[in-house]
């Protein structure tokens, strides 16, 4: 799949901000005043920042409301509700700890688990796919999940409860990276399934469909080199994982430290994040001889 930025930009930000939003919601940390505003300001920041870079990738930003609709069969659609809902329950949230009051904690609990429901629907609008075998599996939500719950954990300063979810988040990749190498051919697909004509016998290609580029193999078609995917794995796992856990747990929780791990497990969650779409394999891609 191509890697569009503006998605990428929206799976990593939104994802870190709800995750800061739902740890601030739970007492994670528990700021007020000007430390609330800037910590709940980073959250919503986050949040509403990656929203709004998703609708750079879509065809007709004006129609994006129409996609409110369809939440019935739409896991976008799911996720938009989710979200706005989300950032309008956790205001008062936000607005009591800003001036210095507190609100019952069913509040906060309440709208935590909205945040985290909104981070599922995203991981479900890619998990649903069957088109795509790579992201067709339980691992994509956990992932989503985990790396929420790590860069809110840095966010907040709980060092010990980041640590642990920065070790699990690096284990998950692990898994992921290896299963999703062999999912498309344990899936079956191919060339004779894809176009139903495999009962006829051995199907190959005898001339390519289109004599130039189209939408289909714009967007559903990338190639990335073998040499770059294992060095981008490695900073994916380095960067989201491995080197902010000892950080979590033997730096001492200093603003400024924080910040420097918040750096690295953004580099290594932008580095995952665009190996997720760079190395989807699509079944489309079997109509264009690309696998």
């Amino acid at each position: 799949m191509h890697p569009a930025p503006s998605v990428i930009l929206f799976t990593v930000l939104s994802g870190m901000g709800f995750g800061l939003l739902a740890l601030l919601a739970l007492g994670a940390a528990q700021p007020l005043g000007l430390a609330a505003l800037l910590h709940w300001g980073l959250g919503y920041g986050l949040a509403v920042g990656g929203l709004l870079a998703s609708t750079f990738h879509l065809g007709n930003p004006q129609r994006a409301l129409r996609a409110f609709t369809q939440w019935r069969t739409s896991w976008l659609s799911r996720e938009g509700w989710a979200s706005v809902l989300t950032l309008f329950m956790l205001a008062p949230v936000a607005l009591a700890a800003i001036m210095g009051a507190g609100l019952p904690s069913f509040f906060g609990a309440t709208g935590a688990a909205m945040a985290l429901l909104t981070v599922y629907c995203t991981a479900m609008i890619y998990a649903q796919l069957k088109t795509v075998p790579r992201w067709n599996h339980w691992i994509t939500p956990v992932l989503f999940l985990l790396f929420a719950l790590t860069g809110g954990a840095i966010l907040t300063g709980r060092n010990g409860f980041g640590a642990i979810m920065a070790l699990l988040l690096g284990a998950a990749l692990f898994y992921s990276f290896r299963r999703g190498d062999g999912a498309f051919a344990e899936r079956g697909a191919t060339i004779g399934s894809a176009t139903g004509l495999g009962a006829l016998g051995e199907v190959r290609q005898f001339a390519p469909p289109h004599t130039g580029g189209n939408y289909l193999m714009n967007e559903m078609i990338f190639r990335v080199g073998r040499k770059h995917v294992r060095r981008l794995r490695i900073i994916a796992i380095l960067g989201a994982s491995l080197l902010p856990a000892p950080i979590l747990v033997f730096v001492p929780p200093l603003p400024w430290v924080m910040a420097v791990a918040a750096v690295i497990h953004l580099v290594g969650a932008f580095a995952a994040r665009w190996l997720f779409f760079a190395e989807a394999e699509h079944v489309v891609g079997l109509y264009y001889d690309a696998h």
